[in-house]
């Protein structure tokens, strides 16, 4: 039995630069292989990245053809145009094992499956509550020697289950042999605001308090729950989100530069960032819940759940003191963006532009959908006959093309072993202590309309800070 690993301990059993030599997807037939997994795949294999076998794990009792035909109608379900050359090679890449997550005879079927890999790496497309069960019979198995194990979110749901869940885990594998997916951390995005503050010049300096008034973070959904209310009513919008995607936001915003390129070197900046934002108080959040939420499917009829929320964060630094951090999410909202806004301080008033005070200039990055970039500047205009706001728009995929998708990133890095792109056990628990007086403490829910911008009881938060700005699609 493997000791508890640190943090930043070395990996005892895997080398982080030895490629994965078998890829075994448990839950393969699974919402997430038939939305994610299966495209992303097939793109490696479309950009020659692709080059070890797939073993497919679940309970339904498939054949290798029932799992090629389900990988064809989930890449064609995408949208995505299929290259048949392309498609035959990934799917002589898969093979598939049938059996119960908990009947020891099911590892000894992956075993054979697998036999003479040195470097498998085992994706976990299930439920939380197997993880630690899956761990337990790979390793009694003798299947987790060299090998990565790639778990879903939610890692937890609060501290101490989060704190749970990796000293069962820790049990059988290493940290480092731990890859914690989080999506965000594949997203050119995310990626692309480290590059826009530390590698321009003009940036770095005003990236401050010294210049920033406030930060704000909006993930906006224009759908709702749907067909999910047994998945979402038990978490809400904080576990599901804010958590997770939208504090690797704030990381990658608020984070100092790190020193080297290495995956430790950026977790260590990542976790002292979160180790500096101070606990989130109960009086700086409000909850929301849409109008039609608690008649879904799996809802309970009484469900205090939130769909919506926003709060407000203080980093204790001497980059970001004084410096609110704004973030808001929620479902059946206008539209489906999310961005990254740096709004800054105001000039003062001036005589020669006649009294008027400026319009703060801010700095927006673009996430989801697409990526991006927009800067709000202060010009003449001639259409208003004086100066006003103007928009300096560049899309990404307009200079450079169209990146890859994130679960392509994540499930290559997985493979190479580039464990930059996903989480740590220190950064995940700084989170949740982070969120957990919000959990423990949860102000009332707010109902507000589907198409609505949630409840109003929001704008109190940004009050003597501005207002809420954008998205981009509404500015």
């Amino acid at each position: 039995m493997a000791a508890t690993a640190t943090a930043s301990s070395p990996a005892r059993a895997t080398d982080e630069q030895a490629n994965g030599d078998v890829l075994v997807v448990f839950g393969i037939t699974g919402d997430l292989a038939k939305v994610m997994t299966f495209r992303s795949l097939y793109r490696l294999e479309a950009r020659g990245l692709l080059d070890c076998p797939i073993v497919g794990v679940a309970v339904d009792d498939w054949t290798v053809d029932d799992l090629k035909d389900r990988a064809r109608t989930s890449i064609e379900g995408t949208g995505e145009q299929i290259d048949q050359k392309v498609f035959d090679r990934f799917a002589e890449r898969l093979s598939y094992v049938s059996g119960d997550f908990t009947d020891p005879a099911t590892y000894e079927r992956v075993g054979a499956a697998i036999d003479g890999a040195t470097t498998p790496v085992f994706y976990l497309e299930i439920p939380p509550f197997l993880f630690g069960q899956v761990v337990k019979e790979l390793s009694d198995a003798g299947l987790t020697q060299g090998a990565r194990v790639v778990v879903e979110k939610p890692f937890g749901n609060d501290l101490a289950s989060a704190r749970a869940l990796a000293a069962d885990l820790h049990q059988y594998i290493d940290e480092a042999q731990l890859y914690r997916i989080d999506h965000y951390l594949g997203k050119m995005g995310v990626e692309e605001i480290l590059h826009l503050r530390f590698q321009n010049a003009i940036l770095e300096p005003i990236w401050s308090r010294n210049y920033v008034a406030a930060v704000e973070i909006t993930m906006a959904e224009a759908f709702g729950v749907e067909d999910r209310g047994h998945f979402y009513d038990p978490v809400g919008a904080l576990r599901d989100v804010v958590v997770n995607h939208l504090m690797q936001v704030v990381a990658a915003s608020a984070m100092e530069i790190p020193s080297r390129n290495d995956a430790n070197t950026i977790k260590n900046a990542q976790a002292a960032l979160f180790h500096s934002v101070e606990a989130a108080s109960p009086e700086h959040y409000v909850r929301g819940q849409y109008d039609g939420y608690r008649s879904i499917d799996g809802v309970a009829p009484d469900s205090t759940t939130e769909t919506y929320a926003a709060l407000r964060l203080q980093i204790e630094s001497w980059r970001w003191s004084g410096v609110p951090f704004f973030i808001r999410t929620g479902k059946r909202l206008p539209v489906t963006q999310t961005e990254l806004r740096l709004v800054f301080k105001r000039p003062p008033k001036l005589g020669f532009a006649r009294g008027r005070v400026a319009e703060a200039n801010q700095l927006v990055v673009k996430l989801d959908p697409s990526t991006g970039i927009r800067l709000i500047v202060d010009a003449h205009r001639a259409d208003v006959g004086g100066p006003a706001p103007i928009h300096l728009d560049m899309e990404f995929s307009e200079e450079g093309g169209e990146g890859p998708t994130p679960y392509e990133v994540l499930l290559h890095a997985a493979l190479t072993g580039d464990a930059t792109r996903f989480t740590r056990q220190d950064g995940v628990e700084e989170t949740w202590r982070v969120m957990q007086p919000l959990l423990d403490e949860p102000p009332p829910v707010r109902a507000y309309e589907p198409g609505s911008w949630g409840p109003t009881e929001a704008d109190r938060l940004v009050a003597g800070h501005g207002r809420w700005y954008g998205p981009w699609i509404e500015s």
